[in-house]
């Protein structure tokens, strides 16, 4: 099947490691990856992007399969007191100032920019942050507010043998396993079970819950920017700092 599948992908999401699969596996159609816009998914594939790894909920009526769930975490000055914590809940952030409007900031860059200034504190996804490089700030993850989705998404109208193909790697298929699993695990947007076709899920993704992630293990495995779906940080995971009149705890 001679021809070209162009992806297009959301800042913090990487397609790599299913792009070496690819063209191991289907050396005669080309791969196009694209970086969009968290806001450019429904643009990217009304032009020629076949695909995209996108953050729920999308657009109702795009095809989606859930992939993981990204931990969501709080960005601070690193000579703050949140420095001093391994992990913080929503009660330590009461009385705080939230900025880039969450859970996705509009402008990355310009919300990390007023945090390095004292303005406040932002919550993010953490594979945003570690995108974002900022040695100025540090991260901690927000153990009880529950994180992004990313799923794989795409049109009815670009559906094809190629998208068929790349679902099936995302999804973890081997070059010999059968097809069928992957239409198994997807279901329409009104919970109906969408074996025939590729069904919808609703635009949140909320259905998928707890399936199988692009390796084949839990979803909350994720991207490698989580360990075994449990909460990770700048500088690696802990406990849960107990709250202290609505300010994370200071460290010993």
């Amino acid at each position: 099947m001679p021809g070209t599948l162009t992806v297009a992908f959301v800042p913090g999401v990487s397609p790599a490691r299913w792009a070496r699969v690819w063209r191991e596996r289907m050396p005669d159609v080309e791969l196009v990856l694209r970086a969009v816009g968290a806001d450019e998914v429904d643009r990217a594939l009304a032009g020629d992007a076949d695909m995209c790894f996108a953050r729920l909920p999308v657009t109702e009526g795009l095809r989606a399969i859930p992939l993981w769930t990204e931990t969501p975490v709080v960005a601070a000055p690193k000579d703050s007191e949140f420095a001093e914590v391994d992990s913080v809940t929503e009660r330590d952030l009461v009385g705080m100032t939230l900025l880039g409007g969450g859970p996705v900031p509009d402008d990355l860059d310009g919300t990390l920019d007023l945090v390095a200034a004292g303005v406040g504190l932002a919550v993010l996804p953490q594979s945003l942050f570690r995108a974002a490089s900022r040695r100025d700030l540090v991260a901690r993850p927000l153990v009880d507010v529950e994180g992004t989705r990313v799923a794989l998404v795409w049109r009815d109208a670009d559906a094809s043998p190629v998208t068929d193909e790349f679902i099936g790697i995302v999804r973890g298929r081997t070059a010999n396993s059968s097809r069928g699993r992957d239409a198994a695990d997807v279901r329409d947007a009104d919970g109906t079970d969408g074996r025939q076709t590729r069904g919808r899920v609703s635009s949140d993704g909320r259905e998928a819950r707890g399936r199988p992630g692009a390796d084949g293990r839990e979803a909350r495995r994720g991207s490698g920017n989580e360990s075994n779906g449990r909460p990770g940080t700048a500088g690696g995971r802990g406990r849960t700092a107990r709250p202290t009149r609505g300010r994370p705890r200071r460290g010993r």
